[in-house]
């Protein structure tokens, strides 16, 4: 089964900074941006904001079943 924060607006927007580093260009949104986890829960099933990446761990979020239509964006802080 397919993670859903690996694929879709996440892994592009990876691809996007990829692209952007290995061509020099600087950041086009300026300010501190984190890598947010989205998700649905139990209390909520709409997707919302869960986390920071590196406070909470999507993998593990979803293995427990706490969490499902997981997503990784890069935000501003």
């Amino acid at each position: 089964m397919a993670k859903g924060y690996a694929e879709g607006p996440a892994a592009e927007e990876a691809e996007r900074r990829r692209d952007e580093l290995a061509s020099g260009r600087p950041a086009d949104r300026p300010g501190e941006r984190r890598l947010a986890v989205y998700g649905a829960t139990a209390d909520d099933a709409a997707s919302h904001f869960l986390g920071w990446l590196g406070e909470v761990d999507p993998d593990e979020l979803f293995a427990r079943g706490a969490a499902w239509g997981i997503t990784v964006a890069r935000r501003p802080v």
